[in-house]
């Protein structure tokens, strides 16, 4: 099968797109990886809430997902589709991380993921062109983001950061459209006492997965699915 151009994959329906995906077409595959990137990277965050789990589970996820791409039928949409595989893979991680933390604290084992963490956000470069008051306001928001419950964090980032409709982040979590509209209200209620109303605005640019951590994670998805 020859390869299309960028232009031409861009019009392609998702079915076509995954068709290509299961010939291991590596135009196809970094097409679908590029344009997903942010939304499956936030998602994992929204429920693992570390940086490195979150990309891990990506990782995972685009991996089950393309060995499986195959038999995907249209009945949703591909990135509604990749979404639903990458927070189960989550969820599994999160559970996974709750038993063997329990089996560490019953051996008496201090678990220091908080410390651990802040050392490696401490060790990672900050981006030559930052501006340090929206690095400032975005760390802000995202410790408020992530001090919400898991339930509410989840419908939070997919409707408010990621713009999902109600219906497709209820399609997403499988749960009623109406309990991601009562789950919405209260993490916004939560909120509100930790943002300002024009804190809003900067949503778009929060949890960033781009440039070469885009990149990076096409790379590998690439090495691993066509060699």
């Amino acid at each position: 099968m020859s390869t299309l151009p960028g232009i031409a994959l861009a019009e392609l329906d998702d079915l076509a797109l995954a068709r290509r995906c299961a010939a291991r077409e590596p135009a196809a595959i970094r097409h679908v990886v590029t344009l997903n990137n942010q939304r499956l990277f936030r998602t994992a965050w929204s429920v693992l809430k570390d940086r490195g789990e979150a990309e891990e589970a990506v990782q995972a996820g685009y991996l089950k997902a393309f060995a499986g791409i195959g038999e995907f039928a249209g009945r949703s949409a591909l990135s509604t589709w990749l979404t639903r595989i990458v927070i189960n893979e989550a969820l599994a991680r999160l559970r996974s991380n709750r038993r063997r933390k329990d089996q560490l604290a019953k051996r008496g084992v201090a678990v220091l993921d908080e410390y651990r963490e802040a050392l490696m956000r401490g060790s990672e470069p900050e981006a030559p062109d930052s501006e340090l008051a929206r690095r400032q306001l975005r760390l802000m928001i995202e410790r408020a983001v992530a001090a919400l419950p898991t339930p509410f964090r989840a419908v939070f980032v997919l409707r408010e950061v990621e713009g999902l409709s109600v219906e497709e982040a209820a399609e997403v979590l499988a749960i009623p459209p109406a309990t991601v509209k009562t789950r919405l209200l209260r993490a916004r209620r939560r909120l509100q006492v930790l943002l300002a109303p024009d804190v809003r605005s900067a949503l778009t640019g929060v949890f960033p997965f781009a440039g070469a951590d885009c990149e990076a994670m096409t790379a590998r998805i690439l090495e691993q699915l066509t060699g």
